[in-house]
C-alpha cells in the first residue's frame, strides 16, 4: 500500500516516468502513442485496510513501510484514501478508544467505500465476537450512521449488510454496481470509469458477439452489453458471479448472460474437450464471437487461453500487470496487430500501472 502522505506536485513528474518505461517496453509490438488516463493526484484511492496498533490501552491506525514489517508507524491521515475514508478515520478511531469491548485485541480496520459515497467498515479481531460486541458495534454504526462488518478467525458478523452500492456515471447513463466486502473491486473509482469509457470506444463498431473472461461483478461486461448482439462471460469466484446476477437485473440488462467457469475451462468447451453441466443451458455455436475481452489476475493469460482468444477477430486485453501482458504480445502479435494502445494510471506513486490494448486480426 501507498504512504499515507504523498507530494502531489510530483504527480506529473511520476506519470511522465510511467509512461516512458511502458513505451519502451511494448515498442517492439506498437509505435503508437499511448492514450495515458491520468488519476486524481490525491484522494483516489476507494478501498484501504491498516493495521491496528495496540500500545498503552491506546489503538491507532498504523500501516508498514515497503520492505520493513517489524514494526508499523502510525498515521492519523491517509492521503490518497477517498475523501470519505478519511472523514470516517477519525471518529471511528475516537469511538473506538473509548469502548474497551470495540478496542481490545482488535488487529485491523478495512474500508471500503464508492465514488458515490457508500461505505462499509469492517472491524477484524483476535477474539470470538460476542452479544456485547454486537450490541456495541451496533450502537457505533448508528452513531456513524455506516454499516459496520465483524470478522474474526471462522467468523462473520454482519450488522446490517457486507457490500456497498455504488453508481458511476460513464457516457452519459448511470451504471450500479453491487460490491461485496473480501470480493475483488477496482481500487480507483476515477481510473475505473476512464477504463469502461475506453474499453466501450475500442467496441463502438465491433460486429456480432463478445466474450468475456474475468468479469468480475460485470464491472466492464454490463456498460459494454449495448455494443453487440449478445454477450456471455465467466467468472470463477461465486461472489463476484452472484453479485454479477444482481448487477445485471438492476441495470436492465437482458442481452448477456454469466457463466461460472475459469478461464482454463471456457477454452476446453469451446474446444469441445469436454462439457460442463454450467453450460447445459448455452448453446455456444450460436454466439458470433467477434470480440474477446481479458482482464486476467496480474499472472497474465495461461499458453492454452493465450491460443484461444488468437481465433478471435478483436482482443481487447486489460491489464494491471503490463509485464505478463507484454510476455502474451509476443504470442498475440504474430496473428493480430495493435490497433489502440492505452495507458491508465491506476496506482499513483508506485512502480504499478494498467495497460490496455485493442488487438485486430492481420
Amino acid at each position: 500500500m501507498a504512504l499515507h502522505r504523498v507530494n502531489t506536485d510530483d504527480y506529473q513528474q511520476q506519470l511522465d516516468q510511467k509512461v516512458n518505461r511502458l513505451c519502451e517496453a511494448f515498442a517492439p509490438f506498437t509505435n503508437l502513442a499511448p492514450e495515458v488516463f491520468p488519476s486524481p493526484p490525491s484522494h483516489y484511492r476507494l478501498r484501504a485496510e491498516f493495521k491496528m496498533w495496540q500500545d498503552g490501552g491506546r489503538v491507532d491506525y498504523a500501516m508498514y513501510k515497503q520492505g520493513e514489517y517489524k514494526k508499523p508507524f502510525v498515521i492519523d491521515e491517509f492521503t490518497v484514501g477517498s475523501r470519505r475514508i478519511n472523514d470516517l478515520m477519525p471518529p471511528l478511531l475516537d469511538a473506538i478508544n473509548q469502548n474497551e469491548t470495540l478496542r481490545k485485541r482488535l488487529f485491523s480496520t478495512e474500508f471500503l467505500t464508492t465514488l458515490s459515497d457508500d461505505a462499509l467498515i469492517t472491524l477484524i479481531y483476535h477474539k470470538p465476537l460476542g452479544d456485547e460486541w454486537e450490541a456495541e458495534a451496533r450502537a457505533l454504526q448508528e452513531q456513524l450512521g455506516v454499516p459496520i462488518l465483524g470478522r474474526s478467525r471462522k467468523q462473520k458478523l454482519v450488522l446490517e449488510r457486507d457490500y456497498v452500492i455504488e453508481q458511476m456515471d460513464i457516457d452519459g447513463r448511470t451504471y450500479q454496481y453491487k460490491q461485496v466486502e473480501g470480493s475483488f473491486t477496482q481500487p480507483n473509482g476515477e481510473i475505473c470509469r476512464s477504463m469502461i469509457h475506453w474499453a466501450r470506444g475500442c467496441c463502438e463498431e465491433a460486429p456480432g458477439d463478445l466474450l468475456e473472461l474475468y468479469c468480475g461483478n460485470g464491472n466492464f461486461t454490463i456498460p459494454l452489453a449495448e455494443k453487440f448482439r449478445k454477450v456471455l462471460a465467466t467468472e470463477i469466484s461465486k461472489v463476484s458471479v452472484n453479485s454479477a446476477q444482481e448487477n445485471i437485473a438492476a441495470n436492465g440488462v437482458e442481452n448477456l448472460d454469466i457463466v461460472r467457469l475459469s478461464s482454463e475451462e471456457f477454452t476446453q468447451a469451446i474446444d469441445k474437450i469436454r462439457p460442463f453441466r454450467r453450460l447445459k443451458d448455452f448453446d455456444l455455436d450460436s454466439y458470433d464471437f467477434s470480440t474477446v475481452l481479458v482482464d486476467p489476475p496480474r499472472a497474465g493469460l495461461d499458453a492454452d487461453t493465450c491460443a484461444m482468444i488468437a481465433r478471435f477477430p478483436r482482443i481487447l486485453y486489460i491489464s494491471c500487470n503490463p509485464q505478463t501482458q507484454l510476455e502474451n504480445l509476443h504470442e498475440l502479435t504474430k496473428t493480430h496487430k495493435v490497433e489502440r494502445f492505452a495507458i491508465f494510471d491506476q496506482f499513483p506513486y508506485t512502480d504499478h500501472t494498467e495497460s490496455g490494448v485493442l488487438l485486430v486480426k492481420k
